[in-house]
């Protein structure tokens, strides 16, 4: 399979996803949702790797660890987004972590001095919260301001862990083991939380929905890799937020999420900043040649 059609499959997965976790929550806590995804995700990796071959053995546990601090964080955060905000609003707020990167990139600039900041950047930056302004207003209600600030701060905390993962990349890592040790860390996270907030009990239905979360995010996120790894990084960062279209279409037909027309806009300029925020990071990369892209989900 091409890898606009694996990109295509995948995000359609990551969306449906978002569905179950959606559906899940009305049944069990962030926490309980990311224990069992990162479970079964953690299970689903050391299988493949023990019938294909490979080791999970890694010299720089240090990195997997802060890897895992940051990707959990943001999951947590965003199964949370998704049961407290309308679908679409929730996914598109997470994939505000291109634009987050394009504002460590302007800190960093401004920070070690550089000659001049790319202005493309501080455009990219400005468009995106506009786009976030825009997406929020229409559709946020009283009791949904934590969700909000959760949705954003998913969106942070995945940029923080993608950077991780560039620097496990850069340090020689196999993209198989940097996701079997986030889906461990998830498991450990989601394992402690759930102790400490409670669990709840389970049902046929409830089940279902926590090993399709799990299964679907594992098999997007393999996809997604492999489309990654044949295909066009740029073209590969535009495809991916086909998830934002995806998901707004599972709102309205689902959740009967609203449809109006600024948050529609906002949802176009978020889509806009972050693909260009994906070519101006990947023209820098052109320029340093050991800057890497990231191709997992967080």
């Amino acid at each position: 399979m091409s890898a606009p059609w694996l990109m295509l499959l995948a995000t359609l997965l990551f969306a449906t996803m978002g569905v179950c976790v959606k559906l899940a929550s009305v049944h069990y806590s962030a926490a309980e949702i990311v224990l069992y995804r990162s479970l079964v995700g953690a299970l689903f990796i050391a299988a493949v790797v023990g019938v294909r071959g490979g080791s999970l053995r890694t010299t720089v546990p240090g990195m997997h660890f802060w890897r895992s601090l940051t990707g959990v964080c943001a999951l947590v955060l965003w199964f949370y987004a998704i049961g407290a905000l309308p679908l679409a609003t929730a996914i598109t707020l997470n994939y505000m972590s291109s634009v987050w990167m394009a504002l460590f990139l302007l800190g960093g600039a401004v920070l070690f001095g550089a000659a001049r900041v790319d202005g493309r950047l501080i455009a990219a930056v400005l468009t995106g919260f506009v786009g976030v302004a825009l997406v929020l207003r229409p559709t946020l209600e009283r009791d949904q301001a934590l969700g909000a600030a959760a949705g954003l701060a998913s969106g942070l905390c995945a940029a923080m862990a993608y950077l991780q993962v560039t620097a496990l990349g850069r340090a020689g890592e196999p993209e198989y083991r940097v996701v079997f040790y986030f889906s461990l860390g998830g498991t450990a996270a989601g394992a402690l939380l759930t102790l400490a907030t409670g669990m709840h009990p389970h049902t046929p239905a409830g089940l279902a929905l926590l090993l399709a979360t799990g299964v679907l995010a594992t098999v997007a996120q393999v996809l997604m890799t492999r489309a990654y790894a044949i295909g066009r990084p740029l073209a590969n960062a535009s495809l991916q937020y086909l998830g934002i279209v995806f998901s707004f279409i599972f709102g309205v037909l689902l959740f009967d999420d609203p449809v109006t027309a600024t948050a529609l806009a906002g949802m176009a300029l978020i889509i806009v900043a972050g693909v260009a925020a994906s070519v101006l990071r990947q023209r820098s990369a052109a320029v340093r040649p050991d800057a890497t892209s990231s191709t997992l989900e967080t």
